[in-house]
């Protein structure tokens, strides 16, 4: 597996729409995520694995 394999997509949504995207491996984003929920307590905080092929255009 490589690193890549490891990477997470954290993104924050104001209804439908993302309002703030972060990317990063998983000890990171996680952290990443929960300084995201603090702040933005209404708002859906998502935190997803990433595919082999997602994230290369980030």
């Amino acid at each position: 597996m490589t690193s890549r394999q490891h990477r997470r997509r954290v993104r924050v949504w104001f209804g439908e729409h993302v309002i703030a995207q972060y990317v990063a491996e998983a000890p990171l984003a996680a952290r990443y995520e929960q300084a995201m929920r603090r702040r933005f307590a209404g708002l859906r905080v998502t935190n997803d694995l990433l595919g082999p092929q997602d994230g290369t255009d980030i």
